[in-house]
């Protein structure tokens, strides 16, 4: 029997994938009804508000605070997250030990457990009377109701987003580029810096730019822990709550509208230094 051979030409005209049309239309459907029409609409319900109104609300005393803490303590979450990731991703595959796969599932439990119930959990945990902020309050270390409590609970629910990013190319790291560099005389050091982590890199900035685009919108796991300080822990998205709570719809949307902008800003930063990265690392 003859093999028959199709071949497939990808002309202009020819659609080389059954069903193209239909796909891109139902994905772009579900992109505009998901995501570009709520984000058209906070810009709609800020425009309410006229120029002098929107400077006003957004620079106000105590929304600048929100916006100095929410940021703050996501960034200093995500370098936590970004450390502890690697080492979560390097130990889950380099490493067999009983009881690996339940480590590897626990990884993603921030994702499945409900935020307000992570709140409610590290508050006990941290608070004074709880098993860890009591040892700490006895040395003078107040960690709930303080930024150091908003940034634990960031790096709880920001860890996986690291670990998910890096551990993929640790798994695809072909390690003769480490036995290379250990029979050229390298140390572990050495080779861990000079040859591992280049080819982490680009997923080391992803893991960070995803964990902190989480901790600044952050609500459920952080107001709990929070204390909602004015000044001092009241944190971006609260506020927005607050104004919501007061029918003042316009002052909410202006408030996320600047979260929105800067944390896209942020956003491309990131993605344009990783791709610039890996274009480095090709080159």
């Amino acid at each position: 029997m003859e093999q028959q051979i199709v071949k497939v030409k990808n002309k202009k005209g020819v659609k080389v994938i059954p069903g193209f049309g239909l796909s891109l239309g139902v994905t772009l459907a579900m992109l505009g009804c998901l995501v570009l029409i709520p984000l058209a609409s906070i810009f709609i319900s800020a425009a309410q508000l006229s120029f002098g109104e929107f400077i006003e609300t957004v620079t106000s005393r105590q929304v600048v605070s929100g916006y100095i803490v929410s940021f703050s303590c996501a960034f200093f979450a995500a370098l936590i997250n970004v450390v502890f990731g690697v080492i979560l991703a390097w130990v889950l595959v380099r490493y067999e030990f009983p009881g690996k796969r339940l480590m590897d599932g626990l990884i993603e439990l921030p994702f499945a457990l409900p935020t307000a119930v992570a709140g409610i959990s590290l508050t006990y945990l941290y608070s004074d009377q709880g098993w860890i902020g009591a040892l700490f309050d006895k040395i003078g270390v107040k960690i709930a109701y303080t930024r150091i409590g908003i940034t634990i609970a960031m790096v709880f629910v920001g860890i996986p987003f690291v670990v998910r990013a890096v551990q993929p190319i640790l798994e695809k790291l072909d390690r003769q580029y480490e036995e290379a560099a250990a029979m050229l005389g390298a140390g572990k050091l050495y080779t861990f810096f000079r040859v591992i982590l280049p080819e982490l890199f680009p997923a080391m900035l992803a893991g960070f730019g995803l964990a902190l685009a989480r901790g600044i919108g952050e609500y459920g796991s952080v107001v709990f822990i929070a204390g909602n300080i004015p000044y001092k822990t009241q944190i971006a998205p609260l506020l927005i709550m607050t104004k919501l709570e007061q029918y003042k719809y316009a002052d909410a949307t202006a408030i996320a509208l600047v979260l929105l902008v800067i944390s896209f800003l942020l956003m491309l930063v990131i993605n344009s230094v990783q791709i610039y990265m890996q274009r480095f690392s090709k080159a």
